[in-house]
């Protein structure tokens, strides 16, 4: 049976953050304040429902789906994009896949201990954030 990903969880580290933004074209200034940012996870995972809030000092972005259900996902306040998002289990992992106009586009999360770690890919780059349980 897969966790339950229910908590509060607060930015550790992250790595490779300037060239995944810069896969994603994101324009130098922006991907400057970006790396910047230190944000926080809140999940809310009720059965097959789930919330991913990611909160930053700059804006907040919600995740609101249910899982194995492919949705469009409005992804514009972070890259001007829409996709096609389905998020569903792989064992432990949480996995997001998003198609669109981006190659190999997504997300996994997993729990180590009270740890969150989030990996990101959009073509051939990878960014991977950790985040501490704090509730």
């Amino acid at each position: 049976m897969p966790p339950n990903l229910t908590g509060y969880y607060r930015f550790v580290s992250q790595e490779n953050m300037e060239n995944y933004l810069r896969a994603l074209d994101i324009n130098v200034v922006l991907r400057k304040l970006v790396c910047l940012l230190q944000p926080d996870k809140e999940i809310i995972h009720t059965g097959d429902h789930m919330v991913i809030r990611t909160i930053t000092s700059l804006r907040d972005y919600v995740m609101d789906f249910d899982l194995g259900v492919q949705f469009e996902e409005n992804l514009e306040p972070v890259d001007g994009r829409k996709c096609q998002t389905t998020v569903s289990w792989e064992g432990d992992q949480l996995v997001c896949e998003q198609l669109g106009e981006k190659r190999n586009r997504g997300w996994r999360h997993w729990l180590e201990g009270d740890r969150l770690h989030l990996r990101m890919t959009v073509e051939d780059e990878v960014c991977v954030q950790v985040f501490q349980k704090v509730k």
